[in-house]
């Protein structure tokens, strides 16, 4: 619980400001869930009538969005745009890009990018396969870290504390009849993609979709993000997968290793 206080127990005293961007916090701590007014209240330690004046007011600026079915705010295009600027600071795009362009060279399937933010993960770039049959994600598009394996591959890669706090406070709900939707069996695939280094998934996240992921680190060891492949379900077959498998592990171990993290071993070059 991120209570604002300025230590002199005067919850409510922090400037608006410092008030606006807790919000913005909490909601992309919780993303892609959405969150009512009560629960951002509580979680902040706000009544719920500052809470409201200042989700509305942020709603109004485009940095928040507003469902009027389920009354619950989500982080609008205003943050989305911040924290893209944010990225691009970092220069990840730049240094994955080449890595990117090498997988679609070697595989002929779509290659991506993908951020974490918070509970959730958001694409940040691709390069297209350059079959007619293809492959494609939306940029800036935030994803759950239960279904698809970019989001395994990032959930994976964090501390057993991290995920049993996702796994605690987020419903696994089925993106498709495929995604895996019990703690049980989530824990054992985690398992299995730390054992084998790469996340797979078989249509979990979209319907006649296969893929292929592996973590991006950074130099404090935390997770930045995952590298993947994708296409058509049946060009990722079980010999294809793992072999598109070991190269996403590659290509991440590369990107990773640019962004100044240092590991135990390295792996061949691509």
């Amino acid at each position: 619980m991120h209570v604002l206080s300025t230590g002199d127990g005067d919850t409510t005293s922090r400037s608006g400001l410092a008030r606006a961007l807790a919000v913005i916090g909490t909601l992309a701590g919780h993303a892609p869930e959405a969150m009512g007014v009560s629960a951002i209240a509580r979680e902040l330690g706000l009544s719920k009538t500052v809470a409201h004046r200042m989700l509305k007011e942020l709603a109004a600026l485009d940095f928040l969005a507003f469902d009027e079915v389920t009354k619950r705010y989500r982080l609008g295009r205003g943050a989305l745009q911040v924290g893209m600027a944010a990225l691009r600071g970092l220069d990840v795009p730049r240094v994955a890009r080449p890595h990117l362009q090498r997988l679609v060279q070697l595989t002929g399937e779509t290659a991506t990018l993908s951020a974490r933010q918070g509970a959730a993960r958001v694409y940040i770039d691709q390069v297209l396969s350059p079959h007619e049959i293809r492959m494609s994600v939306a940029l800036g598009t935030a994803h759950a870290l239960h279904a698809g394996s970019s989001s395994k591959a990032i959930l994976a890669a964090l501390s057993d504390d991290e995920i049993d706090e996702y796994l605690q406070g987020h419903p696994l709900d089925a993106v498709t009849d495929r995604t895996i939707t019990s703690v049980t069996g989530l824990r054992a695939e985690l398992d299995t993609i730390r054992e084998r280094g790469y996340a797979a998934s078989e249509g979990e996240r979209q319907y006649g979709a296969g893929s292929v992921a592996a973590a991006v680190l950074l130099a404090d060891g935390g997770v930045f993000g995952a590298v993947s492949l994708c296409g058509p379900l049946d060009r990722f077959a079980a010999n294809a997968q793992a072999e598109h498998g070991a190269l996403v592990v590659a290509a991440a171990h590369k990107i990773s290793l640019e962004l100044g993290w240092q590991p135990d071993g390295l792996v061949d070059a691509l």
